[in-house]
């Protein structure tokens, strides 16, 4: 296994990790290192690692889109927290107002 493989799949592995544990401070630098992996491998020479390359990208765009999904799902959760505190802090000075 070449060090690009090898680098391929332990930053997809690492990236994985922190998306199970929804550990974002992770993936933003996991998601720079991946990028910087991935340049190094299609820069450097292929050679007989080509099939494992790719698999390993095709793993790395799989993940990319369930990381998205979360991310989605993430950013949706938090508004909707945001407008429920909203909602709420606007009742309690309705409150007050008539109170």
């Amino acid at each position: 296994m070449s060090a690009a493989v090898k680098r391929l799949e332990e930053t997809g592995s690492a990236l994985r990790d922190a998306l199970v544990q929804q550990d974002w401070t992770a993936i933003s630098v996991l998601d720079l290192q991946c990028r910087q992996v991935v340049e190094a491998a299609m820069n450097g020479p292929l050679q007989d690692d080509e099939p494992a390359i790719r698999q390993h990208l095709q793993e790395l765009v799989d993940l990319y889109r369930e990381l998205v999904t979360t991310c989605q799902a993430e950013q949706k959760r938090v508004a909707d927290e945001l407008i429920q505190l909203n909602q709420s802090q606007n009742g309690a000075k309705l409150y007050k107002l008539f109170g």
